[in-house]
């Protein structure tokens, strides 16, 4: 069986190091996808997949990515339950294995 998931897209914000309980060091990013087809519009869907870093993978991206840089990640996919109140809610998030950068928007706030 194999569980491998490669995305290509734009970081909606600025990862922001985290560090749990047991010291282990990790972000969440939501990357946005567009779809390879158009709607019924004409218009290509953008789809918002979040995903986890953890540890070295964690702190390069917090150092070296931000908001609208275009980046990859090959990773797997990860589902997990969260009990609310109301509801319980199933979660699905790609955990990072490599992050790859392809381009910065860094350029274009220098102009």
């Amino acid at each position: 069986m194999l569980n491998q998931t490669v995305l290509v897209g734009r970081l909606v914000r600025d990862p922001e190091l985290k560090e749990t309980e047991t010291g282990s060091k990790m972000t969440h990013i939501t990357l946005a996808v567009p779809r390879s087809y158009k709607n019924v519009d004409g218009e290509y869907d953008t789809d918002f997949i979040n995903c986890v870093l953890w540890k070295g993978i964690a702190e390069n991206a917090v150092e070296y990515c931000h908001k609208g840089d275009l980046i990859g990640i090959k990773g797997r996919l990860q589902s997990r339950s969260v009990e609310t109140e109301d509801s319980r809610k199933q979660i699905t998030e790609l955990i990072a294995e490599k992050v790859t950068y392809l381009s910065s928007n860094h350029s274009k706030e220098a102009e």
